[in-house]
């Protein structure tokens, strides 16, 4: 056989390879913190848009409940598997790192969404909006329905869930500013378990009668406080402020034992985390902007992709959103 077609053979041989690889779809594994609640629901439905947008293979899963321990067997199994990119809702901050890290080491994009992790440990955090924005926002809410002064208690999802621990700080440095006559008496965890949000909202009102308001800060603590609220007979009374989707919040709208719900739009939140992991990815680095699909050029703040402010959703607007 002459060389020339041997090398010839070669080169073609070459060719489609280096076209396979280049068609080759990325792959990306998302975790939230646990599936089945609608928060976490409203992201998959944005980043399963994207990931067809983009067309890249998107791998959506998590834990049943919020266990970190879970998280670390699922992420195992994910790096076996060899994606691309992961991008994971860590329950605690700490006990995930060293997973993400092994993670990193294998060359893998790691990126967190909703809640951050210890930053060696990942490559960027996509950031629903500011802390401190979030965090200003809960207590200035807050403050228009009850007044500046009185007795408040917060429910929370997890002691050890990052993005709540920095809102609460946010949020207290808000009333130091601003609103020093907002007493917090209490802060419970609900462990984003919806009836024990209930049950803790009730033990808070009848540990705390003076209680003129109720943070839920998560969309499983929000209505379960509501609830709470409404069921013992405080609707109007007790102030119930919170993050939550729209569809978790409508009947206690509806019924006015909330007046404003607050969140970014989750949908979207899932949307960028699969922009962003695609264009770390193709890109390895980002710059000081992204452009992701519909949501236009985002902010990238040093290692932090910021989707924006949060949104309000009041009984004006809340019919027009299905999240």
């Amino acid at each position: 056989m002459s060389k020339w077609i041997i090398c010839g053979a070669l080169l073609f041989l070459c060719s489609c390879a280096s076209q396979e690889e280049q068609t080759q779809k990325i792959r990306i594994g998302m975790m939230p913190k646990l599936v089945g609640i609608d928060y976490f629901n409203a992201c998959e439905k944005g980043a399963r848009a994207a990931a067809a947008e983009l067309g890249v293979e998107l791998v959506y899963d998590g834990p049943l409940n919020n266990d970190v321990g879970k998280q670390a067997e699922m992420l195992d199994t994910w790096m076996a598997m060899g994606l691309d990119a992961i991008a994971v809702a860590p329950n605690d901050p700490n006990a995930l790192s060293p997973t993400l890290r092994r993670a990193m080491q294998q060359r893998i994009k790691v990126l967190t969404w909703d809640a951050d992790s210890a930053g060696e440990s990942r490559h960027y955090f996509v950031n629903q909006a500011t802390y401190e924005d979030i965090g200003s926002e809960l207590v200035n809410i807050m403050a228009e329905q009850i007044g500046p002064e009185g007795d408040v208690a917060i429910v929370t999802g997890s002691l050890t869930a990052a993005n709540q621990n920095i809102w609460m700080e946010w949020m207290n440095k808000r009333i130091a500013s601003a609103f020093p006559g907002l007493q917090i008496v209490a802060v419970r965890p609900s462990e984003e378990d919806q009836q024990l949000a209930y049950q803790v909202s009730q033990d808070l009102l009848k540990a705390h009668p003076t209680i003129r308001g109720v943070w839920g800060i998560t969309s499983v603590a929000f209505p379960g406080a509501a609830a709470a609220i409404r069921d013992a007979g405080r609707s109007g009374e007790v102030a119930v402020v919170g993050l939550a989707t729209p569809n978790g919040m409508k009947e206690y709208v509806r019924d006015g034992t909330v007046e404003t719900v607050l969140l970014w739009n989750p949908v979207d939140l899932g949307y960028l985390t699969v922009q962003a992991a695609v264009a770390a990815v193709r890109n390895d680095t980002l710059g000081a902007s992204l452009t992701a699909g519909r949501l236009g050029e985002v902010t990238v703040l040093d290692d932090q992709v910021l989707l924006g402010a949060p949104m309000q959703f009041d009984k004006d607007n809340i019919e027009e959103f299905d999240f």
